[in-house]
């Protein structure tokens, strides 16, 4: 990139700076080019687009607002359009899937969403909303419920035992966990690198990490912990268990001279293209094929003695310490 000042060489720089939205600051890692020659600041959308989402993201998470893939999840479970679900918590017509597509919503409308997620809380905000439905689509949408309310405790259990984190923050890089989405990193590195536990855990990391470092949000929603080997996703032994058991992945035992060593295969031909991919996004796609070109033919040893020069893994290792997000902007490795 070239000065729009002085056509003259650029600087990618980065700051903590606070910035503010509906009358609340936050301090964000602000990007910005600098021309070398006149010193001059700037942004492209790119950036704009970065700093932005680091607002936003702190803004949902401090007042519990709910984010997108929330929202969205929120109305499929109980199989509502949007429209309908706007009447149901007494929005605006359309106004929800205003919110789908990413307008966030005030605090007070915000709690209310989240608050709906709860079968029973739905429950009686659907009871109270009974005339705006024909009799049948109202029996449909009870019975939904009835299946939330019988499938919540067990999965709410579950999901806290593997992950910990039930909302969007700072140390799962402000995604929900998502079971398909895991599985289908693992099996895109399982196809192209062919890893080791060992070094899956790195792949995971830098992938979320990397997005994050350009997007604002990480991949899994995943949370991650600095063990001896470098990074790892938390409780990731039975996370890989749980998708085991459930034939979403695939792993076979190695045997080495003095250890058994479990590899990660893939049965299926993972082939991740912009089209037709309900699972990632462009950018999500872009940062795992990054990622998995960056450690190809990398050996499990090489990887972590790469993963160990990160400030990620240097400044919590001692404690095995959880990993903010926010080291995504330090990341030396991963697309390289």
């Amino acid at each position: 990139m070239k000065s729009p000042f002085t056509g003259g060489k650029v600087e990618l720089k980065k700051e903590i700076r606070k910035l503010e939205y509906r009358k609340e600051k936050f301090p964000i890692h602000f990007h910005f080019y600098k021309c070398v020659d006149s010193g001059e600041e700037f942004t492209d959308t790119a950036l704009d687009n970065l700093n932005v989402a680091q607002i936003h993201n702190k803004y949902r998470s401090k007042f519990g607002i709910p984010f997108v893939e929330e929202i969205k999840e929120i109305r499929e479970q109980y199989g509502l359009s949007a429209v309908k679900m706007s009447e149901v918590l007494g929005l605006g017509i359309n106004v929800y899937r205003q919110y789908e597509g990413g307008e966030i919503p005030s605090v007070a409308t915000g709690r209310l969403i989240r608050l709906a997620k709860d079968p029973d809380e739905f429950k009686k905000l659907l009871e109270i909303s009974q005339g705006v439905f024909e009799p049948n689509e109202y029996d449909r949408v009870l019975r939904k419920i009835n299946l939330a309310t019988q499938a919540d405790t067990i999965d709410a259990k579950l999901y806290f035992y593997l992950f910990e984190s039930k909302y969007p923050n700072m140390l799962n890089g402000f995604r929900m966990p998502d079971i398909k989405r895991i599985a289908g990193m693992i099996h895109f590195f399982a196809q192209e690198n062919k890893p080791y536990t060992t070094a899956l855990n790195k792949l995971l990391f830098y992938a979320d990490f990397a997005h994050f470092k350009k997007h604002g949000t990480g991949i899994s929603g995943m949370c991650y912990k600095a063990f001896e080997k470098g990074p790892v996703p938390n409780n990731y032994g039975s996370v890989y268990n749980y998708l085991l058991n459930k034939g979403l992945i695939n792993m076979t035992e190695v045997t080495f001279q003095d250890f058994v060593g479990d590899q990660f295969y893939s049965e299926i031909n993972i082939q991740l293209n912009e089209e037709g991919n309900d699972l990632f996004s462009a950018s999500e796609i872009a940062i795992l094929k990054a990622v998995s070109k960056r450690f190809k033919g990398k050996t499990t040893k090489e990887i972590v003695q790469i993963s160990h020069l990160e400030s990620a893994w240097q400044n919590n290792a001692d404690m095995s310490g959880r990993i903010t997000y926010e080291y995504s902007f330090d990341l030396k490795a991963g697309e390289k």
